[in-house]
């Protein structure tokens, strides 16, 4: 475990992610934050197309304010994956909104293609199984793992 935290240190695994342009949130969610209703499923629908990966978390992936979004921000990371980041902390309908539009009641929440994944347990289990490395690839993203191994692979077969 601590040769993993040491090798997130390295400046390859630096952060990646993006939050989405305030104007774009602003003209998605301003509507629902002067009503303080959740945020409607059409709306829901932009915000996860944004970008091939998008999290809706707790905090933002330079300061996670809870253990699981944290959890996925590392998760990211060691995969290089660049995501729009969300956080559902700076606006209630947001949050809310999220939660209806998957019928899942915790944050984080991470989708791939528009498609909801789950949440930190499951977004673990598929990094520990391989099958993360997998969906990215469906999206067209190469994982710096998958990478990483290649490359290990490559320097043995020229030994």
């Amino acid at each position: 475990m601590n040769r993993i935290c040491q090798s997130l240190r390295h400046p390859r695994y630096q952060i990646l992610a993006t939050t989405a342009p305030q104007s774009l949130l602003t003209r998605f969610l301003a509507a629902d934050a002067a009503t303080g209703a959740a945020v409607d499923k059409a709306t829901m629908d932009k915000l996860v197309r944004t970008n091939k990966v998008v999290v809706f978390m707790k905090g933002n992936p330079q300061a996670p304010r809870c253990g699981f979004s944290n959890a996925v921000v590392q998760i990211m990371r060691m995969h290089g994956v660049q995501y729009d980041a969300h956080d559902v902390l700076q606006n209630e309908s947001l949050r809310q909104g999220v939660k209806d539009y998957t019928d899942w009641p915790t944050i984080p929440q991470v989708f791939i293609n528009g498609e909801f994944v789950g949440g930190c347990d499951i977004l673990l289990q598929m990094h520990q199984s391989g099958d993360l490395i997998e969906e990215l690839k469906k999206a067209g993203i190469i994982s710096e793992l998958l990478k990483a191994e290649e490359a290990k692979q490559q320097d043995d077969k020229a030994k």
